[in-house]
């Protein structure tokens, strides 16, 4: 229960640390971010296997005090968050080099952890949403780090319609709090089911489309998605990795769970509750579709990373929609178990794989001074362990057997063919292969091929950048071997967590 602040207050000092100790240390970012993501990440693979606990901020209980919760589902997102974190910052030691003013950099990095490791801990809404704007406007800085006009125009873009988000988020907490009177999430739901008999009124229906709106703004589910493919390809490659990883998932995809599983529900008693469940299935199919159709044409690398984000998050939020949609509909629990497992496992597995592309693209670019498609080739050659790494990573993404990116996607195509979505699999379906058809051609464009003009003189970049991408190769190639280890351990807790609304109640009122 002691470590459960800490993952907020560690990054949170860190980052005003660093730029008072930048004036007479100037290393102290890279020294106290790695140090500090470090501790991070270890910490969180301590809590693996650790019971769920309530920490009550200034020893006053809930629904009065201010409680941070940490479940199985929020372990799994503290284990994203801070491992891919921790790997980020020590590809920026090198990485980050080219630009000045390296002191705000780390400081507004270990705010943007911060951020995220408040929304996941988060026992109340209201400090979600104060989490969520911490890492955002943090995020919003670290994209237009470079201070260049593209980047200024996709922070600027990132910043109005996050705005938006999150004006949207904070309207709907207010509603939730003028129906309710409580903040509390765990207090809210009980008060829900008392007032209403489990029912939402009105209010309470137009609070749950304001939240499905900022979350799916959040997370860059279409057509919420115009910031994304700007944001990307101009943040540094770190920042990139950051907000694919993590980024979209903590502040949108983990906060839309936690508020309309543990908050509202879904069961059959609440005809409303199968409407979000089914909205959040459209807009997780037309962010497959469109994601998948966009990403095929780009030639920027990064670009068409971007555009492959908002398909692969599509998938995410399928398996959870699908696995929402059986349990308001009445459906087996067990499938819809199976949905929910599916969609957490390919959150974890896109938050390796996703990072770990954004980082070989940078890693690329560093070395050869372009991002387009058309003027790389051969690169195994020149990098053999960029080349490696980007080849694993492409081939997990694209959903080949026996990488952790087929096992996810199959669970969740079945879930979804045995909840008697034959249309919606179909689809799914047919955009994997879309998928493995652009990064076949990544793979023949960037990896192999012909040597061409920006490849000719490029050199491995240094072990600190390439280390990274070797840790997040062996992970992707791991989930998928080692599954029955890390399901057991660390998916089947976040699942559980999310199907039994009445243990959170429980555990955070007692």
């Amino acid at each position: 229960m002691s470590l459960v602040p800490l993952f907020v207050a560690i990054p949170l000092g860190m980052a005003f640390l660093i730029p008072l100790l930048g004036r007479w240390w100037k290393t102290s970012g890279e020294v106290l971010a790695t140090g500090g993501t470090a501790l991070l990440a270890v910490m969180s693979i301590m809590s693996i296997g650790m019971p769920a606990v309530v920490h009550h901020m200034g020893g006053w209980e809930p629904p009065y005090g201010i409680a941070m919760v940490s479940d199985g589902l929020s372990v799994l997102l503290l284990i994203a968050i801070n491992i891919v974190g921790f790997l980020a910052v020590m590809f920026s030691l090198k990485y980050m080099r080219i630009y000045t003013g390296l002191p705000k950099y780390y400081s507004l990095f270990m705010l943007m952890v911060a951020g995220m490791n408040g929304v996941v801990l988060s026992g109340d809404l209201f400090n979600l949403f104060v989490f969520l704007e911490v890492a955002s406007i943090a995020s919003y800085a670290l994209v237009a780090f470079g201070t260049d006009a593209d980047e200024l125009e996709a922070g600027f873009k990132y910043l109005i319609l996050g705005s938006v988000a999150s004006v949207m988020i904070l309207f709907a907490i207010g509603t939730v709090y003028a129906v309710t009177g409580s903040l509390n999430m765990a207090d809210v739901a009980r008060e829900i089911s008392i007032r209403f008999g489990g029912e939402m009124s009105p209010a309470l229906l137009l609070a749950a489309a304001m939240f499905l709106m900022g979350f799916c703004l959040k997370a860059a589910l279409v057509p919420f998605h115009a910031w994304l493919p700007d944001a990307h390809p101009s943040a540094p490659a770190p920042i990139s990795a950051m907000l694919s990883g993590v980024v979209i998932k903590s502040l949108g995809v983990y906060a839309m769970c936690r508020v309309f599983f543990h908050v509202f529900g879904f069961s059959p008693e609440l005809p409303s509750s199968l409407i979000i469940a089914n909205g959040i299935i459209a807009f997780s199919v037309l962010s497959i579709v469109v994601g998948g159709l966009l990403a095929i044409g780009q030639w920027d690398f990064k670009r068409l990373l971007a555009y492959s984000s908002i398909g692969q998050i599509g998938y995410v939020t399928l398996g959870i929609g699908v696995g929402a949609r059986v349990l308001a509909s009445g459906g087996v629990r067990s499938l819809a178990a199976l949905a929910i497992l599916g969609g957490l496992f390919h959150l974890i597995n896109h938050a390796a794989f996703k990072s770990l592309l954004f980082l070989s693209s940078g890693a690329i670019q560093h070395a050869t001074g372009t991002r387009d498609m058309k003027q790389l080739g051969g690169v195994r050659e020149k990098m053999p362990v960029t080349g490696l790494s980007t080849n694993l990573a492409a081939l997990s993404i694209a959903g080949v057997p026996p990488f952790s990116g087929f096992w996810s996607k199959l669970v969740i195509l079945v879930a979804t063919l045995q909840a008697g979505l034959y249309a919606i699999g179909g689809i799914a379906i047919a955009m994997a292969f879309v998928t493995l058809a652009y990064y076949v051609k990544v793979q023949r464009e960037v990896i192999f091929g012909e040597v061409k003009g920006a490849v000719e003189k490029a050199r491995e970049v240094p072990a600190v950048m390439y280390v990274p991408l070797v840790i997040l190769a062996v992970v992707c190639v791991g989930f998928g071997l080692l599954y029955p280890v890390i399901g057991y351990r660390i998916l089947e807790p976040a699942r559980d967590a999310l199907l039994n609304g009445a243990e959170y109640i429980k555990l955070v009122l007692g």
